[in-house]
């Protein structure tokens, strides 16, 4: 949902007069609409899941995702998505924040240069023929910054709550991530956890 919202804002080019002039953001959200369909992200009813993956986007969302007006609306949607039950969030405040009550809080984490190759691969296999990617050094001081940015940023830093499950992916494959998270949620489920 940052990111769509981001995207947005590039699409408009108004992410350098937001920095002079945040409190105009809110003009970007006023009619906005996100919903999901599947693995797919609509953004004012466009798909933009390959979109909102570009590094264009992964490089100003810290900066988006930091202003009040932008976290305030999109925590008031993300729990109206919430209150229909049956979900599965991810976000950096969404066991902080958004959900500070749900049932089943996960916090994963992973070396920042295994994270890098991840966002290379997945850059990677969605590139065209003559797109410059850019390099794992840059992706990890990217990813490093980002998560500085976001751990001291003023409105709903990320860190993790208190009963949170915190879970090293470093060396996981996904599907032991899988794994691993519905073995906890089936423990939940069954008052074993």
């Amino acid at each position: 949902m940052y990111r769509s919202v981001t995207l947005k804002a590039l699409q408009q080019g108004v992410v350098e007069s937001l920095r002079h002039s945040p409190e105009s953001v809110s003009s970007l959200l006023h009619d906005i609409t996100i919903h999901f369909d599947g693995d797919h992200v609509f953004l004012d009813g466009r798909d933009v899941s390959s979109e909102i993956r570009e590094n264009r986007v992964s490089r100003e969302v810290s900066f988006i995702s930091s202003l009040k007006p932008v976290r305030d609306k999109l925590r008031e949607m993300q729990q109206e998505l919430g209150r229909k039950g049956c979900v599965v969030m991810d976000g950096r405040d969404i066991g902080t924040v958004v959900f500070p009550d749900a049932e089943l809080k996960i916090f994963l984490v992973a070396d920042a240069r295994e994270r890098a190759k991840r966002r290379y691969a997945e850059l990677l296999a969605k590139s065209h023929d003559g797109i410059e990617l850019p390099t794992l050094d840059i992706l990890e001081e990217e990813i490093k910054s980002r998560d500085r940015d976001d751990a001291e940023r003023e409105h709903a830093p990320l860190k993790k709550h208190a009963d949170a499950y915190e879970i090293d992916t470093t060396s996981l494959t996904i599907e032991r991530q899988v794994d691993i998270v519905c073995d906890l949620a089936q423990k939940k489920e069954t008052g074993a956890g």
